[in-house]
């Protein structure tokens, strides 16, 4: 989800929730720690030199269970993220901690934000000959359905 997504969620909320994919929300009393640009700079298992940058916002829940966290305040750091970091609109990724700290994708059902498993990929699978998965060939059914006949060996 990109910023520019979740700023327009924000503008028109009157609540923020978290939810992680497995249904479990997020304690509402969690403050939004950090609101920053990480970028990575790294070379692939193939040798090609990549650079990916996110917009990261880290969730932390406190003990201070009276703590809730308006729309209207996470849109304004998120605004002042903009303008003191020089943030454009950027992909989003949450950390938060759960057994240790998890990263996260963002997304939105339409009432919480929800926190998306990140999966590893191989960037470069034709330098480290990872075979592609073959494509699915489909045959229609419904074509050879309508010439079958009762013993005719098509069923």
């Amino acid at each position: 989800m990109k910023l520019s997504e979740i700023k327009t969620i924000l503008a028109t909320a009157k609540s923020i929730n978290f939810q992680l994919e497995n249904g479990e929300t997020i304690p509402g009393h969690f403050h939004v720690t950090e609101v920053g640009i990480i970028t990575k700079d790294f070379i692939d298992c193939g040798g090609n030199v990549r650079s990916e940058k996110v917009a990261n916002f880290q969730l932390w829940s406190a003990s201070d269970y009276e703590h809730r966290l308006k729309a209207g305040k996470l849109l304004d750091i998120i605004l002042l993220s903009e303008k003191v970091l020089g943030m454009e609109d950027l992909e989003t990724e949450v950390e938060y901690q759960s057994g240790t700290i998890g990263k996260y994708d963002l997304g939105y059902n339409g009432r919480n934000f929800l926190l998306l498993a990140k999966r590893t990929d191989c960037l470069a699978k034709e330098a480290c000959g990872v075979a592609q998965a073959p494509k699915k060939v489909f045959v229609n059914l419904s074509d050879s359905a309508k010439s079958c006949t009762i013993g005719g060996g098509c069923c």
